[in-house]
């Protein structure tokens, strides 16, 4: 007897009502243990969202009793352990995945092992739990339940890792090819089709799709004022449209505001580069890969725009450099001043005081002669000390000029500083671009030299095959080669030749009838049938040698650079 058994019989000795009690008992135990653990500090830093979890927890604990016992017959006592093989897994992984994070690592491989494995056994959970739904309605809020009671937990573990994703580890993850990316790159490509049929650029916000809107319908109005420029205005009627297209044209330009903004006057200019340069386009010698890179510059208006900016911008910046250098001059000159009006003020207290000093000395010679001599010493002395404030006021204001003038100089200083290092990040940003555009056009001329290579690979293989079917075309009836019918006086074999071509046509010259299918269909012997095909073969191959070649037909044009 095995211990499953076992525990069989003793369980089925129990009352009815034990399971539900015991159940109960089991989600009372590990409530417990979770708030166990929660004051003991292993779930710490989890917040309230382990607490809320718990419900999605007994939620799918019941989905997974019912599946266990009900769908899959395990026992009462197996069914235990069928719960902890996912639920009680899946939460201490979870666990542990927030206790490992670190957010000065990021997201290492042992994460991102313990994040899709419990991920994994939650879409189990999930699955489990629709099954043993007990109609349509619940299926998906009971399959959900696992995946919400798990995402709340995942919502602070990614708060405490949020920024600290490293770049390599990131383009690991997203790149790595399975089912889930499969699906997730299936739905932003229909989405970006969508975008595509309609015309519009997901990273746009609702006032730019307008401004470009204005400023499609402005292109479009002028170039059918264009049309109608170009065409005679002899009669009344045509005069009429053409002012009318005029008056459409002027007021569009003016909603566009083209005059006022430089991007929408791009905007209008690249449009209607792209509406005048079609026929350009169409006639495209691919031959030719400079011509090409010429033409697509062309239509861009896009790199004599930023050379313009890019030179404008340092000008701008070099403009912002001399107002700085002239604001620091100008500083270090306010402070030259300054400490010179400060070493004045200096020199005449020093001055001051030793008059003062001279002073006092020759009242004390002359204390004892006369009341008048006292009188003039105070006088003296009240002198000095007003001469004393005076150079101490006059040495305040020197300094408290000198320190409002260094202080603006700063302020001024660090502003045209600041505009000369957003100039210079915009002067990079345009150097990446133009990078960009360089390599681009480095790629696109090298799969035009792989063209060209293709092209000459097919007309020798052309030529090859050309002499082929000239040897085959010997034995060809006479107007085979001129495209002449009928070819064969007997009606029967002239029908078999209509046959075979028809067949020939819809197979794309793949597949021929056979000697068999001629003869039964036609009704003559499978020696003359064998001997139709070899005729037919040759007729074929006399025709299209004859044919001429489409490079011929079609001779190439230029293309204006």
């Amino acid at each position: 007897m095995t211990v499953s058994d076992s525990l069989n019989g003793a369980l089925a000795g129990l009352p009815s009502w034990a399971p539900a009690v015991g159940t109960g008992l089991a989600l009372v135990a590990c409530l417990a243990v979770v708030l166990g653990l929660r004051r003991s500090g292993w779930l710490s830093g989890i917040g309230a969202q382990s607490v809320v979890a718990l419900g999605g927890v007994a939620v799918s604990v019941h989905g997974l009793w019912g599946f266990a016992t009900t769908t899959a017959g395990l026992t009462q006592a197996l069914a235990v352990a069928f719960i902890g093989v996912f639920d009680a897994a899946e939460m201490v992984l979870l666990v542990m995945l927030y206790r490992a994070a670190d957010p000065k690592v990021g997201w290492t491989r042992e994460l991102r092992l313990m994040h899709r494995t419990a991920w994994t056994l939650v879409g189990f959970s999930a699955a489990m739990n629709a099954i043993h739904a007990p109609n349509w309605w619940s299926r998906p809020v009971l399959a959900a339940i696992p995946a919400l009671a798990t995402w709340l937990i995942e919502l602070q573990l990614r708060a405490k890792l949020g920024a600290t994703k490293r770049h390599g580890d990131e383009d690991e993850a997203v790149g790595r090819p399975g089912p889930a990316r499969l699906v997730v790159l299936v739905w932003q490509h229909a989405w970006a089709r969508l975008f595509a049929a309609l015309g519009l650029d997901a990273r746009v916000s609702g006032g730019r799709i307008a401004r470009a809107a204005m400023a499609q319908k402005a292109a479009g109005r002028v170039y059918q004022l264009r049309l109608a420029l170009a065409q005679p205005a002899e009669r009344s009627r045509a005069r009429r449209r053409l002012e009318r297209r005029r008056r459409r044209a002027q007021k569009a330009l003016d909603r566009a505001d083209v005059a006022t903004d430089p991007g929408q006057a791009l905007a209008l200019v690249r449009r209607l580069a792209a509406l005048t340069r079609a026929d350009e386009v169409a006639r495209l010698d691919y031959a030719d890969p400079q011509g090409v890179l010429d033409l697509i510059e062309g239509l861009a208006v896009t790199p004599a725009v930023e050379g313009a900016e890019a030179s404008s911008r340092a000008r701008e910046a070099e403009a912002a450099r001399q107002r700085a250098e002239a604001a620091r001059e100008e500083a270090e000159t306010a402070r030259q001043r300054a400490e010179e009006a400060v070493d004045a003020a200096r020199k005449e207290l020093e001055e001051l005081e030793e008059r003062r000093t001279e002073l006092d000395r020759e009242y004390e010679r002359t204390a004892g002669e006369s009341e008048g001599a006292r009188q003039r010493a105070e006088d003296a002395r009240r002198e000095i000390e007003t001469a004393r404030q005076r150079a101490a006021d006059i040495l305040t204001t020197a300094q408290q000029e000198a320190d409002a003038a260094r202080e603006a100089a700063q302020g001024r200083l660090t502003e045209l500083e600041k505009a000369v290092q957003d100039r210079q990040q915009a002067l990079d940003v345009l150097a990446d671009r133009v990078s960009r555009y360089e390599s681009e056009c480095d790629q696109r001329q090298q799969a035009l030299q792989q063209l060209t290579e293709h092209i000459s690979q097919a007309q020798t293989l052309r030529d090859r095959l050309r002499g082929d079917l000239a040897s085959l075309a010997s034995d060809a009836p006479a107007g085979a080669a001129a495209g002449e019918e009928p070819l064969f006086r007997s009606e029967a074999k002239q029908a078999g030749w209509q046959h075979y071509t028809a067949v020939l046509d819809a197979s794309g010259g793949r597949d021929e009838p056979t000697a068999a299918e001629l003869a039964e269909r036609f009704g003559v012997d499978g020696g003359n049938a064998r001997n139709w095909l070899r005729d037919f073969r040759a007729a074929r191959a006399a025709q299209l040698a004859a044919r001429p070649p489409r490079a011929a037909a079609q001779p190439r044009q230029g293309v204006a650079a």
